[in-house]
């Protein structure tokens, strides 16, 4: 039977198996179950240690039967048939109910899959799937043993019966094949043909047959990624945009003259990359990353202003109501009357800077999306109410994402749709990147990164306040945040979620546990509910910090009373603000020196950095405590304590990733679709992927681009019309 690559499972395997593979295991092509890796080998007689297994882990053991025994139930009617079976270095327990099992012999070696329970202290797998390897079995006869990712229905053999059937006719396996590399790039980095790559990475004899494998296999998976975002990047560039010089005399002058403070060096270098580039026709796509508070915005503004000098429109897209209202406050501020043009004080020959929310009333609404449409408001701010059909921009020339993170591709797109010709990009994220993420997850980009802080920031120390191991630690820490408003300065108190406002319903801004805290500390049962704003605001209210005026912002407050809060905190109205993670980004009250942030093993590294950089942005010094009930020599006891030991948040980025599953940093997870990266990891293969980068982008700009490769095409085109593109941005 002819196959390819797209070929349906169950033409091969028959409809039966074919539709368990697709609900289990989401397998429905060749292609799935050729890329269904072995997720490690067994090898026979290897000391797997079975008194490491986890409770509750469905795993694969090979092992070898050591005793069998069968004998009748005494509270029931019926046979109790148990089975001890070792590795070599330890033993477990196979209890099966009413049935002999009398295949199941002393001295034979098999796999066995199970769910890991326990009986009186003991581990134990209860009616377990075996595989008794015989000697004329041959595909278990081999020194290593491939166990698959499995399903309750679909044991590690059955996956590998099945992919033994497609690796045995190799002249049909390789005419289905879609090899994505090209010849020439598989010969310059001394890589196996895929075939090849393919049995050994399914069937392998050594432990160098496995890794010669997976280095070609990486290839294919990093290629495809950097093939897709170079067309991305050369797609960009074969649309014209408008050139945007700078114009002296105008609105960037302005704002240079108006600035209470001198530019970092990182700042006026970023700022003349980011003026060349407007100048140019070809449309700019640049990341600015930087540490948090390190004066993104300020070099953002100063290209929006540049912008508007040279007759366009400028929209900076933010991800809350409050950073939004707050950004648009603070640009009216440096600007003054010229941001302010139409209006009584306004200056003729300045712009409006107009704030556009999903919140706003009706009427605010349409008054804002005029302005917008006849040009006469040069800065637009708003939330994703931008994207909406109705706001139609006169000329738009510079679109500026804030906290890229928070969105994705297509919605970058629909922005950058608003304007006639292709408007310049600018994205922003206070979240350092490691490069190899940057290379993978924004390869579309150009990457600019302001490291240098503003001088005169008073910094800001961080402790973990482990409530478990020292509780009086909590006390002292209520005293701290009374000792910093006695002193005339403020503070945050940052939880997980809202509350119960009304009976139920649902957080909406809390944080995403899934965000770097290690899987094996996620959705666990025993764990008592996220502390919440309400709650503790009323703790504080009526004990430790009683004497002060404390009050609460989250994202379920009507826009209007959130940006009251806001106003009223930033000027010290407020001592204590009690909030989610709405305060996230962007907010910026100089007064304020201190932050608490409970039950921290909630939030991930890079979210607990950001939580910081809320304090110590004037001249005073700032203290951020980490409150947990995790022990101090837990992993997430550790993750806090490197936190709390380094203010580099690059550093920080990089233990992010470690303790984050790679998928959901490629945003596999947020997309619900597999991300077609199995092997690929962005720490350890960094050089790779710098290769396959720079092999993608001669691959696309050389004379036809992908239609010289064909293979690559398709693998490039089955990742965006499986809607699976986006994972690429929503890292």
């Amino acid at each position: 039977m002819a196959i390819s690559m797209d070929t349906d499972l169950a033409r091969v395997l028959g409809p039966k198996t074919a539709k368990v593979m697709a609900d289990q295991l989401q397998l429905r092509t060749v292609r799935d179950l050729l890329r269904h890796y072995p997720r490690r080998y067994a090898r026979r007689g290897e000391m797997t240690r079975l008194d490491d297994l986890q409770v509750g882990d469905r795993v694969t053991v090979l092992a070898q039967v050591k005793k069998v025994s069968t004998r009748k139930m005494n509270r029931r009617p019926g046979t109790l048939t148990e089975v001890t079976v070792g590795d070599g270095a330890s033993s477990m327990r196979l209890v099966f109910f009413n049935h002999r099992h009398a295949h199941l012999d002393v001295g034979e070696w098999g796999l066995f899959a199970g769910t890991v329970g326990t009986w009186q202290g003991d581990k134990q797998f209860t009616h377990p799937d075996c595989h008794i390897i015989t000697g004329d079995d041959d595909d278990w006869a081999r020194a290593m043993v491939p166990i698959y990712p499995a399903s309750k229905d679909v044991s590690s053999w059955v996956v590998q019966k099945s992919v033994k059937m497609l690796l045995d006719d190799r002249r049909s396996l390789e005419q289905a094949l879609d090899d994505p590399l090209p010849e020439a790039v598989r010969h310059r980095h001394g890589l196996v043909p895929l075939a090849t790559a393919l049995v050994q990475k399914h069937r392998p004899e050594t432990q160098e047959q496995v890794d010669e494998a997976d280095e070609r296999l990486k290839w294919d998976e990093a290629l495809v990624l950097q093939a897709t975002l170079a067309a991305r990047r050369r797609a960009a560039a074969l649309e014209p945009g408008i050139s945007r010089p700078r114009r002296g005399g105008g609105l960037l002058d302005a704002v240079d003259a108006a600035l209470p403070f001198s530019l970092t060096d990182g700042q006026r270098e970023v700022g003349e990359e980011l003026a060349a580039e407007l100048a140019r026709e070809q449309p700019m796509n640049r990341l600015l990353q930087g540490e948090v508070g390190s004066g993104k915005t300020v070099v953002a503004l100063r290209a929006m202003a540049q912008v508007v000098d040279a007759g366009g429109q400028a929209a900076l897209l933010a991800p809350t109501e409050v950073l939004a209202a707050q950004h648009a406050r603070s640009l009216a501020a440096v600007l003054g009357p010229l941001g302010r043009a139409g209006e009584l004080d306004g200056d003729p020959a300045g712009t409006r800077v107009v704030l556009l929310t999903g919140s706003q009333k009706a009427a605010v609404r349409r008054e804002a999306r005029a302005a917008v449409a006849d040009g006469s408001a040069g800065i637009v701010v708003g939330t994703h109410a931008l994207l909406q059909e109705g706001v139609e921009f006169a000329d738009l020339g510079l679109v500026v994402v804030d906290e890229q993170h928070r969105f994705g591709v297509e919605q970058r797109d629909a922005l950058r749709a608003k304007g006639t010709r292709p408007p310049h990009v600018l994205v922003m994220t206070a979240t350092p990147i490691p490069r190899t993420v940057a290379m993978t997850v924004y390869g579309d980009l150009e990457t600019s990164t302001l490291r240098q802080l503003p001088a005169g920031r008073g910094g800001v120390s961080s402790s973990v306040v482990p409530v478990r191991d020292k509780p009086a630690w909590v006390d002292r820490a209520w005293a701290r945040v009374r000792e910093e408003v006695a002193a005339g300065r403020q503070a945050y108190v940052v939880c997980p979620r809202i509350g119960d406002l009304d009976g139920g319903g649902k957080d909406d801004d809390g944080p995403d546990d899934a965000d770097g805290a290690p899987p094996e500390e996620q959705g666990t049962s025993d764990r008592r509910p996220p502390l919440a704003v309400l709650d503790v605001a009323e703790h504080l209210r009526t004990g430790p910090l009683s004497a002060l005026r404390v009050e609460v912002l989250h994202g379920r407050m009507p826009a209007d009373e959130k940006e009251a809060r806001m106003r009223a905190f930033a000027a010290a109205d407020v001592d204590v603000l009690v909030a989610t993670t709405v305060v996230e980004v962007g907010v910026d009250v100089p007064n304020a020196t201190v932050m608490v942030v409970m039950d921290a093993d909630r939030f991930g590294v890079s979210q607990l950095h950001q939580l910081r950089g809320r304090v110590a942005r004037g001249r005073h010094a700032g203290l951020c405590l980490l409150v947990t009930e995790a022990p101090s020599t837990s992993p997430t006891g550790q993750r806090l304590a490197a936190v709390a030991a380094t203010t580099d948040g690059f550093q920080l980025a990089r233990l992010d990733l470690e303790t984050r599953r790679e998928g959901d940093v490629l945003g596999a997870a947020q997309s619900g679709r597999r991300s077609g990266v199995r092997l690929l990891s962005l720490l350890d293969d960094e050089a790779l992927i710098a290769e396959a980068r720079v092999e993608a982008t001669a691959l696309v700009e050389q004379g036809a681009g992908l239609a010289d490769h064909p293979e690559l095409a398709a693998a490039v085109a089955a990742l965006a019309l499986d809607d699976r593109a986006d994972y690429l941005e929503k890292a």
